[in-house]
């Protein structure tokens, strides 16, 4: 046997393309206005010269625009070029002989998904539909949602994200915190979807009418929100669903349908779909118009719970069919689970991925922790979003603890992240633990509960302050632009976000909210934009103090009784 003979001449080499996800088999992720750099190795046998280029274009056009590529050092090329729109981007890299006779070489083409700018940059408020009016022993109305939403704007959220809001199912309802069996009245949880009054295209009729809820949305939209849905693919036994497609649900031997588990974790009071039933291409046809039927109601994004328990191939369909006639449309991973799986749905399609953030507390694994978020290739398709708490998750450092250690959490993923989320009743320093469970007691997903959003224990002001400069400065509306910086105290973190050529923003914060801490910091100058003998500025924009500083190595004092640190805007002097 002969080794065959090539059937055609190529002597230029493209290889070692970067960055890709996993070879290009998934698109690298960009916002409208972002600049997709790409580097390449490029070389050809003997010694004529060539050049090369990068070719790009939005996908479904034919014509291809140009960018240059430029030679940097032994055989390493790069060239750029900018997205504009939303949808996908196609792109090559063409290298040539100068004196051409030979045919240029192409690489394969490879996709830019380019999503809205609120994928990168939005502030969360997370509502419970069912609290937000003053009946302790019922439910509220969608025009007591109406009235929480001044509130909300001053503190300078721009996104209200809803847990379900459909009707929820009577069999096996979970009770009070968490009770296995619901007593009388008891309205269960919301993740249990589907009851009398229908299932997911339906609003829980104890909060209002389809026409009250859409009055609702028309408020919201007025005020300047984008709004979120929590989608949960559950489905109680109550379920139209159960009775119409009970091909849909998994099957204990004796023919019973089965109940989901999450380890450790099990919902007697919900079923899960089985996604390779044998009317499969039904079952995912209908969840993606479930979630099409309520874009078209308003909903910008989607936090989905749960990712993680569904197939793979599901998820990659589902988005990608979606985006395809709705490419502004964004989806939140709710997948607290291990890094792999949270990367692999990132991969497939998700915008947004929560993280573990709600658990690191020492400074170490902070700083090691946003390395890898936000310092790292992850950052081509993985955007982390940072709720300090939620329905489901109390931290054990917030078991009655005081308002400083509620400031000084929400500074952190205010600033860490360009996107982030508060729960509605951390604004008030709920801290009542459940002695049980890591949430909180007393919890509305199980039962009816009021708020005292006016109480005098609330942080609405430290929160404003800090949404307003989210608002304000660029530097902390990007995602991968953090930078940490050295102090000789481990209980003070320090790190920056800058623009080149625009902000630079530098946050000391104290990690311990009982105790002032101090230390020498050192700062990374070349970060900021600066010499190391430089004097420069910086003004606090939480508290307008002001300070002047000379070269990298400075102190810093910090009571937490005033406020969990410092967040600086810095000014060349």
């Amino acid at each position: 046997m002969t080794f065959p003979f090539p059937e055609k001449k190529e002597n230029l080499v493209i290889e070692n393309i970067r960055p890709l996800i996993d070879c290009g088999q998934f698109p690298l992720k960009r916002e409208p206005g972002d600049w997709v750099e790409v580097k390449a190795d490029l070389f050809r046998c003997s010694h004529e010269k060539y050049d090369a280029a990068i070719h790009y274009r939005n996908k479904g056009q034919k014509k291809w625009r140009i960018a240059p590529m430029e030679h940097l050092v032994n055989d390493e090329w790069e060239g750029k070029f900018q997205v504009k729109s939303i949808g996908f981007v196609e792109y090559k890299i063409v290298a040539w002989t100068i004196e051409p006779k030979d045919t240029p070489t192409e690489s394969p083409v490879y996709e830019v998904r380019v999503d809205p700018i609120f994928a990168r940059y939005s502030t969360w408020y997370e509502m419970f539909p069912r609290s937000q009016g003053k009946n302790p022993n019922g439910p509220a109305s969608w025009d007591d949602c109406i009235a929480r939403l001044p509130d909300i704007e001053a503190m300078g959220f721009d996104t209200i994200y809803l847990v379900p809001i459909h009707p929820i199912g009577v069999t096996n309802r979970k009770g009070a915190n968490d009770s296995l069996k619901a007593m009388p009245g008891e309205p269960g949880s919301p993740y249990a979807v589907g009851g009398p009054a229908g299932g997911h295209y339906d609003v829980d009729p104890e909060l209002g009418t389809m026409e009250d809820f859409e009055r609702f949305m028309a408020a919201c939209k007025k005020a300047g929100f984008r709004m979120v849905l929590d989608i949960a693919l559950n489905c109680s036994p109550d379920h139209p669903y159960v009775k119409d497609h009970p091909e849909w649900f998994f099957h204990e031997p004796d023919g019973t349908i089965k109940f989901a588990e999450n380890p450790p974790k099990k919902y007697e009071d919900i079923y899960p779909f089985d996604y390779f039933n044998e009317e499969y291409q039904a079952l995912w046809r209908e969840i993606r118009d479930i979630i099409v039927y309520w874009h078209k109601k308003g909903f910008d994004m989607f936090r989905i719970d749960n990712p993680h328990t569904k197939p793979f191939s599901f998820w990659e369909w589902l988005i990608n069919d979606i985006k395809a006639k709705y490419p502004a449309v964004v989806f939140l991973s709710e997948a607290f689970t291990r890094p792999k799986m949270m990367h692999r749905l990132a991969k497939l399609g998700f915008d947004q991925s929560y993280t573990y953030f709600t658990w690191r507390e020492e400074k170490w694994e902070l700083e090691e922790y946003f390395k890898e978020l936000c310092q790292s290739p992850a950052t081509e398709y993985m955007r982390g979003m940072l709720f300090p708490t939620t329905p489901d998750i109390f931290p054990p450092y917030l078991h009655n603890a005081p308002a400083s250690a509620f400031k000084m959490r929400i500074m952190l993923a205010a600033t860490l992240s360009s996107i982030y989320g508060m729960y509605n009743g951390y604004e008030l320093c709920e801290n009542e633990p459940n002695p049980d469970k890591e949430e909180l007691y007393h919890n509305e997903k199980y039962q009816y509960k009021t708020h005292d959003w006016d109480s005098p224990h609330n942080i609405k002001a430290f929160i404003t302050r800090l949404n307003w400069a989210r608002s304000q400065f660029k530097a902390l509306q990007e995602y991968d632009n953090l930078h940490f910086h050295h102090c000789d105290n481990e209980q003070i973190m320090v790190y920056s976000k800058t623009i080149a050529g625009g902000d630079a923003i530098l946050v000391c914060i104290n990690l311990d909210p009982y105790h002032e801490q101090s230390g020498r910091v050192w700062i990374d100058m070349g970060a900021l934009g600066l010499g190391d003998h430089d004097f420069y500025f910086l003004k606090d924009l939480i508290t307008d103090q002001g300070f002047t500083w000379k070269g990298p190595e400075n102190f810093v004092k910090l009571n937490p009784e005033q406020a969990p640190g410092h967040l600086l805007v810095v000014k060349k002097a």
